[in-house]
């Protein structure tokens, strides 16, 4: 069950469905390779490689469009210190996104009768599905970047059904998430609809013809927080319990299991204060998409989650429409019995998100330092184990001492077995560690009937108290560094800095807990996109090692490495100066960096001043062309006489220019790195081309000057003409640069680095 030796090392890199891993031997691959997967999987990989292969062929324009600028144009994002670094989107990310627009757009499926002819294992029936609406399910690892999945689905199915007449989709959007604690992540992505101008998820106004960024009108409404003044337009995020209704009592600090007073309620029922039912919203509204997260919780059609989506379908064909669309996104499709959600069109499994260091690595004890591990005689819970939670420490503090030269504060977590051994172990954490004295945070424990953390007494603050804690816990303005809990904690809370996991309970197969879920919680990385190694440390009892190492099943090849005292750290690569070496002169072999003024510089406020009308270029001679050579029109690079750009026009249609006007403004910012003034210049460009390019007055809006716009001599003279009258008007030369300062080598602040083989010279670095 190992990767294949291909597949390749980067998350960015185009996957061939031919090196996926899979779970069984590698001799098995030619034989049975479609048997061992998802059922619809195989062949969806193989069809949508064809199909991005042919350039979307068969697509709709707006989904091409869409495709082309998520995955095919160069984004160049600012960063914090004002220097720009290009932005790309994982490929499980863009596979899965393609998936579903591929189904949808080209295959056009309807129902599980459509996706059944994808079935390659022969053991998939109707029976199988549930509902009779259009589902996709998207597999994809914790941490491997669900929520922007979720982003781009959302924004094509609203443009789609904004600009493609037949279109069945919609632009009403109800995103569910398990808890509160998942709610809140999504909150912070969604606010202010950040998450859309963060990433490159709108296209400029003008590429391809439309303007999106204008045209993208959202609403968003949180929980109850409703206030509906259109039809269309809504993002409602909220959690399950805000959706259907029943007689559930709320959950209390005293009852006997808290996960559902911390997380929220589980699906099998509802909060009885929402002031809000759905169900009177989707009276109101006549088109819906409905995206959910952390999905697994909908696996059975008995369960409250599913019936309350059925509902909503039921209702909107009451007004003669359906449910347009639904995904559900989650790294554990399963069922309790194992089997896998027969709607899976799309998979990135844990083992592959290692490999690729999207997500830390798991480290277990070797089986010397397992042998030094047991339980000792005691009838105190925290003695007993004693051993295991000790050598999480040690673990933990080797890794908080190495991180903290990154300004990087890590997390101990502790898994127990119920609230008194979870007082239990928080106290002797706090007894024998000073590191750890007042830096535990105890998650559903009960002393003396009211939680430590709170003194209002008041359970509504001491909940919303416990989540900021849980929440906020990362960061060095929280003084905690350890967490006990109870929680079998299988969705949400996904802190990054968790690099110890020390489990003290069993997972039954009652549980209904998969390995994946319970690493899953320390798994997600602290320094991501830096492509390096990163480690958690997982220590426990036998009990809980087997569960864990079951994960092995799954394809994930488990590192084993000596631990505890005299072991080295579970860390990545960390390049530092060398302080602690005495025989080294620092000062000696420090080097001196010197620090330029610039003498070249571009000043891109300019842009307002260009004048097209003073540019002085060579006219175009303008053409009369046929109908027949106006109807497709093709622009090719200037440099390679490749094909760039392809629109295919019905001469009955009305023309639209703005699609050639932003591809010209988009290949000069290209061109000269530009990362900002695409309006500004967008106004310049098409005063150029209506005023200044040709040899006669034209109509801009004419098919036939689109005709004329193709020919590769008016490419050149809009695209060479721009580039120089820009690099005159904006880039500056003082003549002169002066040395402003110096740069000492001595004061580099310490970083990570790759693993990889070095030639170690006499040097001011130590690499550890």
């Amino acid at each position: 069950m190992a990767i294949h030796p291909d597949f390749p090392k980067s998350p960015h890199s185009i996957v061939s469905p031919n090196v996926r891993w899979f779970p069984a031997d590698e001799a098995l691959r030619e034989s049975s390779y479609d048997k061992r997967l998802p059922p619809l999987v195989d062949a969806l990989r193989k069809k949508v490689k064809d199909w991005r292969d042919s350039s979307y062929d068969g697509a709709s324009d707006t989904s091409k469009a869409l495709l082309n600028w998520w995955f095919k144009t160069e984004h160049l994002m600012p960063k914090a210190d004002g220097t720009t670094a290009p932005f790309l989107y994982y490929f499980a990310q863009r596979e899965a996104v393609e998936t579903v627009i591929y189904l949808y757009d080209v295959v056009r499926i309807k129902d599980k009768y459509d996706l059944l002819r994808y079935d390659l294992s022969e053991a998939v029936s109707a029976g199988m599905f549930d509902e009779d609406w259009r589902r996709f399910v998207i597999k994809m690892a914790t941490g491997s970047g669900k929520t922007k999945v979720i982003s781009l689905v959302l924004a094509w199915c609203y443009f789609h059904k904004l600009y493609e007449q037949d279109s069945e989709l919609a632009r009403n959007f109800l995103i569910i998430t398990p808890n509160i604690i998942v709610l809140d992540r999504f909150r912070t992505d969604f606010n202010g609809l950040r998450i859309f101008s963060k990433d490159p998820v709108l296209p400029d106004n003008g590429y391809e013809g439309q303007n999106w960024q204008d045209d993208f009108q959202l609403t968003l409404h949180i929980q109850d927080n409703v206030n509906i003044t259109r039809k269309i337009g809504n993002i409602f995020l909220t959690n399950i319990h805000r959706v259907y209704a029943s007689h559930d009592v709320e959950p209390s600090f005293d009852d006997d299991d808290l996960r559902d007073y911390f997380l929220g309620k589980r699906p099998t029922g509802k909060t009885t204060d929402s002031t809000v039912d759905l169900g009177d919203i989707v009276r109101e509204i006549d088109e819906l998409v409905v995206l959910n997260d952390e999905a697994h919780h909908i696996h059975e059609k008995s369960l409250e989650w599913f019936k309350s989506i059925e509902d909503i379908h039921n209702r909107l064909k009451q007004k003669d429409h359906f449910l347009s669309l639904q995904v559900d996104l989650t790294a554990t499709p399963k069922h309790n019995n194992g089997a896998i959600f027969v709607q899976t069109i799309s998979d990135y499994p844990l083992v592959e998100a290692i490999t690729q260091n999207v997500v830390k690595h798991p480290v277990l004890p070797d089986s010397a330092s397992r042998a030094k591990l047991g339980e000792r005689q005691s009838a105190i819970f925290a003695e007993r184990y004693a051993d295991y939670i000790n050598l999480g420490v040690i673990e933990w503090r080797k890794a908080y001492t190495e991180h903290k030269k990154l300004e990087k504060k890590v997390i101990l977590f502790v898994m127990t077995d119920d609230t008194k051994n979870c007082d239990e172990v928080a106290e002797y954490l706090e007894g024998n560690f000073p590191e750890l004295k007042d830096s535990v945070l105890v998650i559903h424990t009960k002393n003396n009937g009211a939680i430590s953390e709170a003194g209002t007494g008041k359970k509504k603050e001491e909940l919303e108290k416990l989540r900021k804690q849980a929440n906020e816990i990362d960061g060095w303005e929280s003084h905690y560094k350890a967490i006990v809990s109870v929680m079998m904690l299988k969705d949400g809370w996904d802190v990054r800095n968790v690099t110890t996991i020390v489990g003290l309970r069993a997972y039954s197969a009652k549980s209904n807990i998969l390995p994946e879920q319970t690493l899953g919680r320390g798994i997600r990385c602290m320094y991501p996109g830096s492509g390096t190694e990163e480690y958690v440390s997982v220590v426990g009892t036998d009990a809980f090692m087997r569960f864990v190492e079951s994960i092995q099943n799954e394809g994930v090849e488990l590192e084993r490495k000596p631990m505890g005292e005299g072991a080295k750290p579970k860390t990545p690569l960390i390049v530092e100066v060398d302080n602690e070496n005495t025989k080294k002169d620092l000062g000696e072999l420090d080097i001196r960096l010197p620090v330029l003024t610039p003498r070249i510089f571009r000043n891109y406020k300019n842009l307002e001043d260009l004048s097209p009308g003073a540019f002085g270029n060579k006219k175009v001679e303008y053409k009369h062309f046929s109908e027949e050579e106006k109807r497709e029109i093709v622009f090719k690079d200037i440099t390679t006489g490749k094909v760039t750009h392809r629109t295919t026009l019905d001469t009955s249609a009305a023309v639209d220019y703005r699609s050639v006007i932003g591809y010209f403004t988009q290949i000069i910012m290209r061109d000269l790195h530009l990362v900002s003034g695409y309006d500004v210049l967008y106004g310049k460009v098409k005063e150029f081309v209506q005023q200044f390019l040709f040899n006669r007055e034209i109509e801009i809006d004419d098919l036939n000057t689109l005709r004329n716009l193709s020919e590769l001599e008016a490419t050149r003279t809009v695209v060479e003409t721009f580039k120089k009258m820009i690099n005159e008007l904006t880039v500056q030369d003082k003549g002169d640069a002066e040395i402003k300062d110096y740069i000492k080598l001595r004061k580099t602040r310490p970083f990570v680095a790759r693993e990889q083989g070095y030639i170690i010279p006499k040097k001011v670095y130590s690499i550890k």
